[in-house]
């Protein structure tokens, strides 16, 4: 490989990224060929769980109660899915991160939503209507519950340590912690292998 400047510049901005990023997982340098010539690509791969989901609950810790009620006004409980895997997603119609997840959790809802996988949606909202008004239009079909509160002020979000929205937990049968997320690809992978 001919070591010109262009290559050797794209080399060296590729090891500054990866110093000046602590939540770089990797910095990947490729070479690739275009219009006849050798050029550098760099391709970063961050995990946002090393930043945003570090002081979500451990594994293995038990999952506390969670007892709110869904757009109907009827109370929904963490315990009414026990013996099942619970996906519990916590979320806000106001919040862009969590609007451009909803897509992929209701792909997700669609193909293991089953006797074997609940999905529980809690929402930060605190306008009703916003919110109830929200899940509907975009075909949010799995259980969702509100505090109807601010965020921070609840005590769902101090149970479960959620600093960041949207954050995801998968709860096992018994009521315990398998993981906790803020990246869908993670919980997306989870499925898959308790799918098999």
């Amino acid at each position: 490989m001919l070591f010109n400047k262009s290559n050797i510049m794209a080399v060296a901005a590729c090891a500054l990224l990866a110093a000046s990023l602590p939540i770089l997982s990797s910095c990947k340098c490729k070479t690739k060929k275009a219009a006849g010539e050798e050029t550098v690509v760099e391709e970063a791969v961050e995990d946002l769980d090393a930043k945003y989901a570090a002081g979500l609950l451990a594994k293995g810790a038990a999952a506390p109660e969670v007892t709110l009620q869904d757009p109907e006004g009827n109370e929904v409980s963490l315990k009414d899915f026990l013996g099942k895997y619970v996906v519990l997603d916590f979320w806000a119609s106001w919040c862009p991160d969590c609007r451009n997840d909803v897509p992929t959790m209701k792909a997700l809802w669609e193909k293991f939503g089953s006797d074997k996988v609940a999905f529980l949606g809690v929402s930060f909202d605190t306008e009703k209507e916003k919110w109830a008004g929200y899940v509907k239009e975009n075909g949010m079909g799995w259980s969702q519950v509100s505090p109807l509160a601010k965020w921070k002020e609840t005590q769902v979000s101090q149970d479960y340590n959620v600093n960041w929205i949207p954050s995801m937990y998968l709860i096992d049968p018994e009521g315990k912690v398998v993981f906790g997320t803020v990246m869908i690809d993670k919980l997306g992978k989870a499925l898959e292998e308790i799918a098999k």
